[in-house]
């Protein structure tokens, strides 16, 4: 469990050197300007209160899925925040019961049927550079994962300065499912979780709740649903840039929060022990071992979940997230 303990301070250490070493780098990946059409702008609403701006992920008929014409609006937004004095810090939440359940596979389907592969390109590279932005930002970020929060959805908050959990919060990764592999920076914040605890979530896709991603510093912060309120109007009065300002605004609503005992997080020993390997068919092996020696349904339950995915998805994935090799230089 000390690993668990330590997991929150790690991430920040680590996410503090990759936004220093890539802060020179950012207008490599700046999106070429394409025109949007105003009736885009309904995508993501914009609030401003004192030196706060809130971008609103709207789509929530979707679950705030991110197309091309969201990625772009996001990062014109974010570009002009930044270089304005009068922004202190950046909000990013959803609309309606999911911060954002990831990229919008739908449309990206309908892009490779009619064989328009250009726009596929557009999709991902827009998406990606947003990601990358919200990585290397100039000022404190808050993500307030309310909800359903997965692949993409995980890609454009993690990387940012804080994370707010609720109780309602669905954290996963679950692209081994639909013969895709953990994207949207999914390899650097699953590798670096404690022990074999990404290896897991990006193979099985399982879910996390709330409690659970602040216990293993996916999440910085985590309250009640019913608090979030009382955090945004906190919010919108502070007048600073400085993240320990923000931070200590983020803390007056946090909760002490413990994962209960059904929670992945407390079988992390035999996590470990099965997700250790260098290859799937050997993860496979040990999950079979260990659940024909205890009987355990975790096991049952985890081997169903990799029988289900797809298996070129699963070596893709293990391969990314994977501890075997040189993992934190990615």
């Amino acid at each position: 469990m000390e690993r668990i303990k330590s997991a929150a301070s790690f991430w920040r250490v680590c996410r503090a050197n990759w936004r220093f070493t890539s802060q020179c780098q950012r207008s490599l990946t700046s999106l070429s300007a394409n025109p949007i059409l105003n009736d885009h702008e309904n995508l993501v609403l914009v609030e401003g209160n004192a030196a706060s701006r809130t971008a609103i992920l709207n789509r929530p008929q979707v679950l705030n899925a991110l197309n091309t014409s969201m990625g772009v609006r996001l990062q014109n937004l974010y570009k002009s925040w930044e270089e304005d004095h009068n922004v202190g810090f950046v909000v990013m939440k959803g609309s309606g019961r999911a911060f954002c359940a990831g990229g919008d596979i739908v449309s990206l389907h309908k892009f490779i049927h009619e064989g328009n592969i250009d726009e596929c390109k557009e999709f991902f590279w827009t998406l990606y550079s947003f990601m990358y932005m919200v990585g290397t930002y100039l000022k404190p970020h808050v993500a307030l994962l309310n909800g359903i929060t997965m692949g993409g959805g995980a890609g454009i908050s993690i990387p940012g300065t804080f994370r707010v959990a609720t109780d309602k919060t669905v954290f996963a990764t679950p692209e081994t499912l639909i013969g895709f592999h953990p994207d949207a920076g999914a390899s650097f914040h699953l590798s670096h979780l404690p022990g074999h605890l990404g290896e897991y979530l990006g193979l099985t896709g399982a879910k996390l709740n709330g409690v659970e991603m602040l216990s293993c510093g996916l999440a910085t912060h985590c309250t009640l649903d019913s608090k979030l309120p009382l955090i945004e109007e906190q919010l919108r009065s502070l007048l600073t840039d400085d993240p320990s300002v923000v931070e200590s605004s983020l803390q007056n609503f946090g909760d002490i929060v413990h994962p209960d005992q059904a929670s992945v997080i407390h079988r992390i020993k035999t996590l470990d022990k099965c997700f250790c390997h260098e290859t799937v068919e050997e993860i496979i092996d040990a999950l079979e071992t260990e659940a024909g020696k205890t009987g355990d349904m975790w096991c049952v339950a985890t081997l169903k979940k990799l029988k289900d995915a797809a298996p070129l998805s699963l070596k893709v994935a293990l391969r990314s997230v994977s501890h075997i090799e040189d993992k934190h230089i990615i």
